[in-house]
């Protein structure tokens, strides 16, 4: 070979060198996210998630990249959502803080992983085989929040003993939480001699109806049902409450924030910050079925003294005495 060729050889392979690296280098593993809100109403929630990708070394935009996919409240719109994050062949599915969500994506695939946090059982709602060893695509994070609403019922009627009418919110278009809420709270107010009205609503609209209805009802209380629609709307529901002088409970610390009377549940962050450790988990490897389903066990109640005195209730100190958080 000439000296001349050679030199030109070598030259030539020098500058394809780096196009042909970067052409190998893979590209960032794409994480499909399912939500039920909207990124605005979540964007507390985000930051938790993004948190627990980060401490598996995931960073959004640097070495992995997320598609959002947003149901704006609307459930009915969660299968067609999660079918084309499928169609997107993204490398896994993130379905956080919907039981609807979890069940839309479980429908839609048997073998891209899915990462879930949901209120309820994941074994009874037939997510997962065992907590412990999922077997499938699917694990996650799993709160007491739906076995919770007995409970919550028991502190609105220790509020106030002499209650008659105490009302359940649920949503319709989350038909296995709400059979199950209605049928837990049945029993628990069947125990304590309490009527229990049952109430709908999926839309912003239903919830002004609902309140109107609570006070013509003249009802004593409301439980609201642990679901996404609503946790989305916690500040609305404090604000009807108030309104419409309801004493009502919730699930989330937000609620009780907002202006709602009380709380007793589990908060958002952490199950949030889970997800996402398990997303990045998945992201390095690991298989679902072999990464047992995580249990936030801890719950709080949060009681608002100020609203309390507005709708006129005196807290009794056996309650205050158990609380973690009093708002004044």
């Amino acid at each position: 070979m000439k000296r001349r060729t050679f030199i030109g050889l070598i030259g030539g392979t020098a500058a394809a060198w780096p196009l042909v690296a970067r052409a190998q280098q893979p590209a960032k593993p794409v994480v499909g996210f399912l939500g039920s809100a909207s990124a605005e109403l979540w964007a507390g929630r985000l930051r938790a998630f993004h948190q627990g990708l980060s401490e598996t070394g995931y960073v959004e935009g640097r070495n992995v990249a997320v598609e959002y996919r947003w149901a704006e409240g609307q459930n009915n719109r969660l299968p067609d959502l999660a079918a084309d994050l499928v169609r997107r062949r993204v490398y896994v599915i993130v379905a956080p803080g919907s039981t609807p969500a979890a069940l839309a994506a479980q429908a839609a695939t048997s073998t891209t992983p899915i990462v879930f946090w949901v209120g309820a059982n994941p074994t009874e709602l037939g997510l997962v085989q065992a907590l412990n060893r999922p077997g499938g695509n699917l694990t996650g994070v799993t709160t007491l929040n739906t076995e919770l609403e007995p409970k919550r019922l028991e502190l609105l009627h220790e509020l106030m003993p002499r209650a008659g009418i105490i009302a359940l919110l649920v949503n319709p278009t989350s038909p296995i939480l709400a059979a199950s809420a209605k049928k837990d709270l049945y029993k628990a107010a069947g125990t304590r001699g309490l009527d229990l009205q049952v109430f709908n609503a999926s839309t912003e609209h239903e919830l002004d109806s609902v309140f109107a209805n609570l006070r013509r009802l003249r009802a004593d209380g409301l439980v609201i049902g642990s679901d996404a629609f609503f946790s989305s709307q916690m500040k609305q529901l404090a604000a009807l409450a108030i309104q419409y002088g309801v004493p009502a409970i919730y699930q989330y610390h937000e609620f009780a924030v907002a202006g709602g009377l009380m709380s007793y549940g589990s908060g958002v962050t952490e199950p949030f910050r889970q997800t996402g450790i398990y997303t990045g988990r998945i992201l390095k490897g690991e298989q679902p079925a072999d990464l047992p389903v995580q249990q936030v066990t801890k719950v709080e109640l949060v009681i608002n003294l100020k609203t309390a005195k507005a709708l006129g209730l005196t807290v009794p100190q056996s309650l205050i005495g158990r609380a973690d958080e009093i708002i004044e």
